[in-house]
């Protein structure tokens, strides 16, 4: 998204409210799930009829996007509007040379980089690489638009894909060629590739042992049930795995429109640990 000098102060003159501002910030904070008008009106502390005075200039502005849900309009903010906003205020960064700020050692409390081409490795991690960690590969290469690069590994890999997994991804038009049930040993080795994040989805409040990762990534437990393990008929089965799939696709979404580059760690850590509390309540996840 590029911006006009323009467009950045129609943006401007949008979040010079600070009643705005914080709508704004608390839309990002809820990510691609978005708020209903009560919860956002509740949440600040807003009259609903002022709310929907300042909803309507950041439509206008283009920073806040809006979608029905049965009866309910969901907000959302545009993560897209504001990191192009960002990237503008930054253009003149180190008189032009911004190798002069990209290169000064990453500081405790800093974001995450500053690069704006910057893509981000992202492993996840299960007991058998059969079914959970693959799934959340495929969703985060699509979803994140290559802004992410998707891996996947177990800690003692069955060393092939549950049928019922692929089935799905198939059906949903994934790509699978490149797919295959591995071990974590793969990305230790020199020369693999070096992770920005690694996410554990294993249910260890199923008693499951999870692996654990060595070295400066950032981490999170997204923890859900092994489908491969659900007991049922073919039908009950395929539910299970939709239902895992539904979760993933939540959290990697919910992930996808973090700002990372305007976040710092403690912050983005904290924002990681609440994407693993998303469904905690849902059932046959």
């Amino acid at each position: 998204m590029t911006m006009t000098t323009r467009d950045a102060a129609t943006l401007l003159s949008a979040l010079s409210s600070e009643a705005r501002l914080s709508a704004w910030r608390r839309l990002l904070e809820a990510g691609a799930a978005g708020m209903t008008h009560g919860d956002l009106a509740a949440a600040l502390g807003m009259p609903k009829p002022t709310l929907s005075f300042h909803l309507r200039d950041l439509r206008q502005a283009g920073l806040v996007e809006s979608r029905r849900d049965g009866r309910t309009m969901v907000y959302t903010a545009s993560a897209l509007a504001g990191e192009a906003l960002a990237a503008f205020l930054m253009e003149t960064c180190c008189g032009h040379r911004p190798e002069l700020c990209l290169d000064r050692p990453e500081k405790e409390g800093s974001p995450m980089s500053l690069a704006p081409d910057k893509v981000y490795n992202v492993l996840f991690l299960c007991t058998g690489n059969s079914a959970r960690s693959i799934m959340a590969e495929c969703i985060l290469q699509r979803e994140g638009q290559g802004r992410f690069r998707a891996f996947s590994a177990g800690s003692t890999p069955r060393g092939e894909i549950a049928p019922e997994a692929m089935n799905l991804l198939v059906r949903n038009n994934y790509p699978t060629g490149h797919l295959r049930s591995k071990s974590w040993d793969e990305f230790a080795k020199d020369g693999a590739p070096r992770m920005d994040f690694v996410f554990t989805v294993c249910d260890d409040a199923a008693g499951e042992v999870c692996p654990a990762w060595p070295g400066q990534p950032l981490t999170a437990h997204w923890g859900v049930p092994d489908p491969v393990a659900f007991e049922g008929d073919a039908r009950q089965r395929a539910l299970a795995f939709a239902d895992t799939f539904r979760m993933l696709t939540n959290r990697i979404s919910v992930f996808c429109a973090l700002p990372l580059r305007s976040l710092d760690k403690l912050t983005l850590q904290k924002r990681l640990d609440d994407i693993g509390g998303m469904d905690a309540s849902a059932g046959a996840a």
